[in-house]
This record gives structure tokens, sequence and C-alpha cells, in this order.
């Protein structure tokens, strides 16, 4: 089944919990990544059915606006990463995430 990932990069910690919050709970999909990035942005990473990552990327972006004083800054979905990509950028599936595959 083909593969694709999500990212939502936001300003400021609930947000980006309630996006993540959000798309795990609105769809089939897996959190594979998160990190801080510069000035109090953070970043989220699902992987997951192409069908499912879609939603749940909605969900989260909804979810990450409503949440009192975050703001998203960004967001990303690739349908069918390349290999190259995945094994250079940490989206892959993990021993640490595959129990919740």
């Amino acid at each position: 089944m083909p593969q694709a990932v999500g990212v939502i990069q936001t300003i400021g910690f609930p947000a980006v919990l309630a996006a993540a919050d959000a798309m795990v709970k609105g769809a089939r999909v897996t959190l594979v990544y998160f990190d801080l990035a510069e000035r109090g942005e953070f970043l989220v990473a699902i992987r997951g059915p192409i069908s499912e990552v879609t939603p749940a990327v909605e969900a989260g972006l909804k979810a990450a606006a409503q949440t009192e004083g975050g703001e998203v800054v960004s967001y990303y979905i690739v349908p069918n990463p390349p290999e190259n990509v995945l094994a250079v950028l940490p989206i892959e599936y993990t021993a640490k995430v595959q129990a919740f595959r």
C-alpha cells in the first residue's frame, strides 16, 4: 500500500500537541517524528497510507488552529516518498514506533 508522510510545524507546544493528538485519533497513521525547531516552533511528522495521511493532517491543522495562542507555521504531505528521502530524513518507522503501527 502506498505510504505518505505528513508534517505540521507550529508555534508553541500546545498547538503541536493538539495537532499530533488529532492526527493519530483521526486516522490510521503513526507518529514517527517530533522535534523542537527554531524560535519556539515545533514539528511533528506522521506516516501511513496516503488515504489516511491527508485527513489526518487536515484534522491536525484544525486542532492546532483552534488551540489558544497556537499558530500553524507550515505543513506538507509527501505521497510515496522516495527511498533516498527515507534514508536521510528521520521519518522512518523505527523500532520505537513500530508497536503503534
